[in-house]
């Protein structure tokens, strides 16, 4: 996640315990397996040797920080994959900000589904009274980070960030209703500004399509059918699991679990233009199209997708790897690449807490991404 905040730690340990209790858990746990599991295909199109060469330092380098998982797909096999100790194949991951990429998959179905529209300005009652400029904000600009509203991602010292705040403190019950509170900074769609918040918004306004009730569990229950039905079953994502705050709205922003193995999967949803593995369109290739379209007001930045170019605010290499390469980002180091003229898929998850150390992982995976043809 670009410009998240920088450590919950400095919040103090009682809020963050009780925030990470109160959701439900949200750190992976490390099993007790002494032996993690390292295998790299003998028919990879890269040697193995070189493979390994290229994922070993990830693992071994302490400037890059922990690597918990690795994970390369070529054509939608398993290539090569790794695990540190105490982690492997069926230990669910958290998300953080790649959890972003899953929700515009899930705000693209509702598209198109005719639930929500693209450009129209979205339905949402705080923002609904005569005058309020807030009543603009389309469905695209959340999507895209231009909304406009005032939501500061860092702050410093930590709490004055509006993202900690809402996850973690005073917006920490209502996520969605603390975004949607905010006031305008600017125009709407005339600057970049990435929000969690913005997320929030869409989740909640995803949840109201599906039902009229308040009740928390009936949102939550509205919710996960929608994305158990929609695209945990027919994306063979079954590991897929999203956190809910206490309104009963998913933490669409930050906080969604799954195993590396499925990480990659979601990756391939995207590779293959919004096909399964069986060749069925869970989504619209159209929505791909509109997902890696770089914005108007940062070209490294689609609709909630990161993109391999050159801007300010980038999150990816560019010059490092391919200009087509495009990624799910999350905050400490988290990574799905995705190299369509590669038929690449790469993951990594981890905890990178330092610029230096993500600097670090970064080249360590466009050198293992430019040793594959294409």
């Amino acid at each position: 996640m670009k410009r998240e905040w920088n450590s919950v730690k400095r919040l103090g340990l009682g809020v963050a315990v009780a925030a990470l209790v109160g959701a439900g858990g949200m750190w992976s746990v490390r099993a007790a397996d002494p032996q993690p599991l390292y295998r790299v295909s003998s028919d990879a199109v890269v040697g193995e040797a070189a493979l390994r060469a290229a994922i070993d330092p990830l693992f071994d380098d302490a400037d890059m920080g922990e690597t918990r998982a690795l994970l390369v797909m070529r054509d939608g096999q398993v290539i090569a994959e790794r695990y540190a100790p105490g982690f492997g194949p069926d230990t669910k991951l958290l998300s953080w900000s790649i959890a972003k990429s899953v929700t515009a998959v899930l705000v693209g179905l509702m598209v198109s589904d005719g639930r929500l529209a693209l450009d129209s300005p979205v339905p949402v009652d705080a923002w609904r009274q005569p005058g309020d400029p807030r009543g603009r904000i389309t469905l695209r600009q959340l999507l895209t980070m231009t909304s406009g509203l005032d939501h500061v991602e860092d702050g410093d010292p930590l709490p004055a960030g509006d993202t900690v705040r809402m996850l973690f403190t005073d917006g920490a019950q209502d996520m969605s209703g603390f975004a949607e509170a905010k006031p305008l900074a600017h125009a709407p769609g005339s600057t970049f500004s990435y929000s969690t918040g913005s997320t929030m918004i869409l989740t909640d306004l995803m949840t109201r399509m599906l039902t009229n009730s308040d009740d928390p569990d009936a949102r939550r229950r509205a919710m996960q059918m929608f994305i158990d039905g929609r695209l945990k079953a027919p994306g063979r994502l079954p590991s897929l699991t999203p956190e809910y705050d206490a309104a009963g709205t998913m933490i669409g922003g930050s906080i969604v679990h799954m195993t590396a193995r499925d990480y990659g999967r979601f990756g391939e949803l995207l590779r293959r233009n919004g096909r399964s593995p069986t060749g069925h369109q869970i989504l619209p290739e159209k929505w791909i199209d509109i997902m890696t379209t770089p914005s108007a007001r940062n070209p490294a930045y689609g609709a909630h997708l990161w993109l391999n170019r050159e801007s300010s605010e980038s999150a990816l290499m560019p010059g490092q790897a391919p200009a087509s390469l495009f990624g799910c980002v999350g905050h400490n180091g988290q990574y799905i690449l995705i190299s369509p003229s590669q038929r690449l898929t790469v993951v990594r998850i981890g905890m990178s807490p330092h610029r230096e150390q993500r600097v670090a992982v970064k080249t360590a995976l466009a050198r293992l991404i430019g040793l594959f043809p294409g």
